[in-house]
């Protein structure tokens, strides 16, 4: 993964920028537009906000490209772990994410990420919006028979969502979590589930195997 962070000062708090990470969803903008305006030079500005308010709008922010520091502790994991299908784009996780590469090695721990599922990225496991470059096409919904949907399953942040990447092949997801989007009732469930990355499943946001069809490299 690329990293190339901007940091942007004020008293008693810093605003990092992880250029690589941001796919432009404009969340900051929309939510604090005096502290995060493209058109300005620094586009950062946040002695124009309280820490309070900008922490609120960083944690907005769906791809984890905004942190802020201060003399708090690190920013706590939101209440569930949630995986949000957005139609024709990437897989957003939030939550108490854990990032494992095919050795089980942990490559990153988060609380808000984006994980490419057009499998262009030049930045995987990562988006870096390579899927509006190729028009890619992927519904929003989910088939929710392939979850162990249960109300009661509990879906709490204590414990991490493993997201392990297995090499050319799909996102292997342990632990518990919700799964929502656009097109389907929310979904509970601790079912181990493997995402596809290589954009071409037709179970899609499932893995089908078609990976290894086309020789999907990641």
């Amino acid at each position: 993964m690329k990293i190339n962070i901007h940091s942007y000062e004020a008293e008693n708090i810093t605003i990092e920028y992880d250029q690589e990470r941001c796919i432009h969803a404009a969340e900051c903008v929309k939510n604090l537009p005096s502290v995060f305006n493209p058109d300005k030079r620094p586009w950062i500005q946040p002695q124009q906000a309280t820490p309070g308010q900008l922490k609120k709008a960083v944690q907005c922010c769906p791809t984890g490209a905004l942190k802020y520091r201060d003399t708090d502790p690190q920013e706590e994991p939101e209440p569930r772990n949630a995986i949000i299908i957005a139609p024709d784009g990437p897989v957003y996780l939030r939550g108490n994410i854990e990032v494992r590469n095919a050795d089980g090695e942990t490559i990153l721990k988060d609380t808000r990420l984006a994980l490419c599922r057009c499998g262009e990225s030049q930045n995987k496991p990562l988006c870096d919006n390579s899927h509006q470059n190729i028009a890619f096409e992927a519904p929003a919904g989910f088939d929710p028979d392939k979850l162990a949907f249960s109300e009661d399953v509990s879906t709490g942040s204590s414990h991490p969502l493993v997201i392990k990447m297995m090499k050319n092949g799909p996102v292997l997801v342990e632990g518990s979590y919700q799964v929502y989007s656009i097109a389907a009732q929310p979904a509970a469930s601790t079912k181990n589930i493997a995402l596809c990355r290589c954009g071409q499943s037709s179970a899609k946001p499932f893995c089908d195997g078609t990976h290894k069809e086309i020789g999907f490299k990641g």
